[in-house]
Protein backbone atom coordinates (compact mmCIF):
# COMPACT_ATOMS: atom_id res chain seq x y z
CA UNK A 1 0.00 0.00 0.00
CA UNK A 2 1.70 3.18 -1.08
CA UNK A 3 2.77 5.72 2.36
CA UNK A 4 0.49 8.41 1.18
CA UNK A 5 -2.78 6.06 0.98
CA UNK A 6 -2.08 4.67 4.38
CA UNK A 7 -1.42 8.13 6.00
CA UNK A 8 -5.03 9.26 4.86
CA UNK A 9 -6.75 6.25 5.36
CA UNK A 10 -5.14 6.50 9.00
CA UNK A 11 -5.64 10.56 8.95
CA UNK A 12 -9.35 9.69 7.74
CA UNK A 13 -9.46 7.59 11.12
CA UNK A 14 -8.61 9.84 13.41
CA UNK A 15 -11.32 12.46 11.96
CA UNK A 16 -13.75 10.25 12.91
CA UNK A 17 -12.39 9.62 16.56
CA UNK A 18 -12.76 13.15 16.82
CA UNK A 19 -15.84 13.75 15.22
CA UNK A 20 -17.49 10.95 17.94
CA UNK A 21 -15.50 12.65 20.95
CA UNK A 22 -17.23 16.09 19.86
CA UNK A 23 -20.67 14.14 19.76
CA UNK A 24 -20.08 12.98 22.88
CA UNK A 25 -19.08 15.86 24.51
CA UNK A 26 -21.74 17.93 23.19
CA UNK A 27 -24.27 15.45 24.47
CA UNK A 28 -23.05 15.92 28.10
CA UNK A 29 -23.16 19.30 27.83
CA UNK A 30 -26.29 19.83 26.60
CA UNK A 31 -27.81 16.95 29.32
CA UNK A 32 -25.67 19.35 32.45
CA UNK A 33 -27.43 22.54 30.97
CA UNK A 34 -30.69 20.55 31.12
CA UNK A 35 -30.43 19.03 34.13
CA UNK A 36 -29.61 22.33 35.59
CA UNK A 37 -32.45 24.33 34.40
CA UNK A 38 -35.09 20.82 34.89
CA UNK A 39 -33.09 20.78 38.08
CA UNK A 40 -32.73 16.90 37.46
CA UNK A 41 -30.21 15.17 39.95
CA UNK A 42 -30.25 11.92 37.80
CA UNK A 43 -29.22 13.63 34.56
CA UNK A 44 -26.52 15.40 36.28
CA UNK A 45 -25.12 12.51 37.46
CA UNK A 46 -25.24 11.01 34.06
CA UNK A 47 -23.02 13.93 33.16
CA UNK A 48 -20.53 12.89 35.84
CA UNK A 49 -20.50 9.15 35.19
CA UNK A 50 -19.80 9.22 31.06
CA UNK A 51 -17.08 12.07 31.10
CA UNK A 52 -15.06 9.24 31.59
CA UNK A 53 -15.82 7.97 27.94
CA UNK A 54 -14.29 11.88 26.62
CA UNK A 55 -11.39 11.27 28.43
CA UNK A 56 -10.60 7.48 26.76
CA UNK A 57 -11.62 9.04 23.68
CA UNK A 58 -8.98 12.04 23.82
CA UNK A 59 -5.98 9.57 25.40
CA UNK A 60 -7.14 7.39 21.45
CA UNK A 61 -6.56 10.41 19.56
CA UNK A 62 -3.70 11.78 21.24
CA UNK A 63 -1.61 8.59 20.79
CA UNK A 64 -3.23 8.28 17.19
CA UNK A 65 -1.90 11.74 16.57
CA UNK A 66 1.41 11.39 17.84
CA UNK A 67 1.90 8.01 15.88
CA UNK A 68 1.49 9.90 12.81
CA UNK A 69 3.12 12.65 13.56
CA UNK A 70 6.71 10.08 14.58
CA UNK A 71 6.09 7.56 11.34
CA UNK A 72 4.38 9.41 8.50
CA UNK A 73 6.52 13.13 9.05
CA UNK A 74 3.48 14.98 7.15
CA UNK A 75 3.74 18.19 5.96
CA UNK A 76 1.92 21.32 5.00
CA UNK A 77 -1.66 20.76 5.57
CA UNK A 78 -1.75 17.03 6.99
CA UNK A 79 0.59 18.36 9.60
CA UNK A 80 -1.78 21.30 10.30
CA UNK A 81 -4.66 18.64 10.46
CA UNK A 82 -2.79 15.91 12.87
CA UNK A 83 -1.77 19.28 15.07
CA UNK A 84 -5.15 21.09 14.59
CA UNK A 85 -6.77 17.89 15.28
CA UNK A 86 -4.64 17.34 19.08
CA UNK A 87 -6.12 20.96 19.53
CA UNK A 88 -9.20 20.09 19.11
CA UNK A 89 -9.73 16.92 20.98
CA UNK A 90 -7.62 19.12 24.00
CA UNK A 91 -10.35 21.48 24.30
CA UNK A 92 -13.05 19.22 23.47
CA UNK A 93 -12.16 16.95 26.80
CA UNK A 94 -11.86 20.78 28.80
CA UNK A 95 -15.50 21.18 27.56
CA UNK A 96 -16.44 17.46 29.31
CA UNK A 97 -15.00 18.77 32.23
CA UNK A 98 -17.14 22.14 32.04
CA UNK A 99 -19.97 20.07 31.64
CA UNK A 100 -19.10 18.22 34.65
CA UNK A 101 -18.80 21.48 36.76
CA UNK A 102 -22.07 22.31 35.56
CA UNK A 103 -23.74 18.87 36.84
CA UNK A 104 -22.01 18.95 39.97
CA UNK A 105 -23.61 22.82 40.77
CA UNK A 106 -26.79 21.57 39.23
CA UNK A 107 -26.79 18.84 41.79
CA UNK A 108 -26.62 21.06 45.04
CA UNK A 109 -28.73 24.00 43.44
CA UNK A 110 -31.41 21.09 42.73
CA UNK A 111 -32.04 20.56 46.34
CA UNK A 112 -32.48 24.37 47.10
CA UNK A 113 -34.74 26.62 46.45
CA UNK A 114 -34.29 28.36 42.58
CA UNK A 115 -33.11 31.89 42.66
CA UNK A 116 -34.12 34.74 40.55
CA UNK A 117 -31.98 34.85 37.72
CA UNK A 118 -32.79 31.67 35.43
CA UNK A 119 -33.99 33.78 32.36
CA UNK A 120 -30.18 35.24 32.20
CA UNK A 121 -28.58 31.71 33.04
CA UNK A 122 -30.64 30.31 30.11
CA UNK A 123 -29.92 33.44 27.88
CA UNK A 124 -25.87 32.26 29.13
CA UNK A 125 -26.03 28.53 28.70
CA UNK A 126 -27.64 29.39 24.89
CA UNK A 127 -24.89 31.07 23.47
CA UNK A 128 -22.50 29.23 24.86
CA UNK A 129 -24.45 26.13 23.64
CA UNK A 130 -24.31 27.84 20.08
CA UNK A 131 -20.57 28.60 19.86
CA UNK A 132 -19.83 25.37 20.71
CA UNK A 133 -22.31 23.57 18.26
CA UNK A 134 -20.98 26.09 15.55
CA UNK A 135 -17.19 25.39 16.60
CA UNK A 136 -18.37 21.77 16.07
CA UNK A 137 -19.57 22.61 12.37
CA UNK A 138 -16.95 24.64 11.40
CA UNK A 139 -14.69 21.97 11.91
CA UNK A 140 -16.39 19.73 10.03
CA UNK A 141 -17.00 21.32 6.95
CA UNK A 142 -13.35 22.89 7.35
CA UNK A 143 -15.68 26.55 7.18
CA UNK A 144 -13.39 29.43 8.09
CA UNK A 145 -16.49 32.01 7.84
CA UNK A 146 -18.38 30.30 10.90
CA UNK A 147 -15.09 29.88 12.91
CA UNK A 148 -14.26 33.68 12.86
CA UNK A 149 -18.49 33.85 13.81
CA UNK A 150 -17.45 31.70 16.87
CA UNK A 151 -14.77 33.75 17.70
CA UNK A 152 -16.86 37.01 17.07
CA UNK A 153 -19.96 35.73 19.07
CA UNK A 154 -17.32 35.02 22.43
CA UNK A 155 -17.96 38.59 23.00
CA UNK A 156 -21.76 38.39 24.09
CA UNK A 157 -20.77 35.14 25.81
CA UNK A 158 -18.34 37.24 27.77
CA UNK A 159 -20.53 40.49 28.58
CA UNK A 160 -23.78 38.11 29.44
CA UNK A 161 -21.37 36.44 32.17
CA UNK A 162 -20.23 39.42 33.69
CA UNK A 163 -23.95 40.76 33.43
CA UNK A 164 -25.17 37.72 35.39
CA UNK A 165 -22.10 38.20 37.98
CA UNK A 166 -22.71 41.54 38.85
CA UNK A 167 -26.97 40.59 38.92
CA UNK A 168 -25.56 37.90 41.62
CA UNK A 169 -23.26 39.91 43.39
CA UNK A 170 -25.51 42.68 44.03
CA UNK A 171 -27.93 39.91 45.41
CA UNK A 172 -26.13 37.84 47.64
CA UNK A 173 -25.39 41.83 49.30
CA UNK A 174 -28.80 42.28 50.13
CA UNK A 175 -29.87 38.62 50.54
CA UNK A 176 -27.57 37.05 53.08
CA UNK A 177 -29.26 33.31 52.61
CA UNK A 178 -28.30 33.04 49.23
CA UNK A 179 -25.57 33.32 49.38
CA UNK A 180 -24.46 29.79 48.84
CA UNK A 181 -26.94 29.27 46.20
CA UNK A 182 -25.67 32.58 44.29
CA UNK A 183 -21.82 31.53 44.75
CA UNK A 184 -22.84 27.67 43.05
CA UNK A 185 -24.87 29.88 40.39
CA UNK A 186 -21.45 32.00 39.56
CA UNK A 187 -19.35 28.65 39.39
CA UNK A 188 -22.29 27.40 36.70
CA UNK A 189 -21.79 31.07 34.46
CA UNK A 190 -18.05 30.66 34.57
CA UNK A 191 -18.24 27.35 33.40
CA UNK A 192 -20.24 28.54 30.56
CA UNK A 193 -18.09 31.17 29.90
CA UNK A 194 -15.41 28.93 29.24
CA UNK A 195 -17.06 26.70 26.96
CA UNK A 196 -17.24 29.63 24.74
CA UNK A 197 -13.39 30.16 24.98
CA UNK A 198 -13.38 26.60 24.57
CA UNK A 199 -15.11 26.77 21.49
CA UNK A 200 -13.55 30.14 20.32
CA UNK A 201 -10.20 27.79 20.56
CA UNK A 202 -11.64 24.91 18.52
CA UNK A 203 -12.78 27.68 16.16
CA UNK A 204 -9.01 28.95 15.90
CA UNK A 205 -7.74 25.70 15.47
CA UNK A 206 -9.87 25.42 12.19
CA UNK A 207 -8.67 28.60 10.69
CA UNK A 208 -5.36 27.30 11.38
CA UNK A 209 -5.44 23.56 9.99
CA UNK A 210 -7.42 25.10 6.53
CA UNK A 211 -5.52 28.33 6.56
CA UNK A 212 -2.41 28.08 8.22
CA UNK A 213 -3.13 31.19 9.93
CA UNK A 214 -2.45 31.59 13.69
CA UNK A 215 -5.08 33.55 15.07
CA UNK A 216 -4.67 33.25 18.77
CA UNK A 217 -5.35 36.50 21.15
CA UNK A 218 -7.10 38.34 18.21
CA UNK A 219 -9.51 40.70 19.15
CA UNK A 220 -12.55 40.14 17.05
CA UNK A 221 -15.55 42.87 16.97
Amino acid sequence: MPKATHFHQELATLRVKLLEMAAYTQRNLETAVKALHQRDYELAQYVIDHDRDINMMECEIDDLSLKLLALEQPMAVDLRTVVGIQRVSINLERVGDEAVNIAEKAMFLASRPPLPFSEKLTELAGVAGNMFAHALACFRDSNVETAFEVCRMDLKCNALEVDLLKALMDYMSKESPAVERAVHTILVSRALERVGDLSTNIAEAVVFIVDGQNIKHRFFE
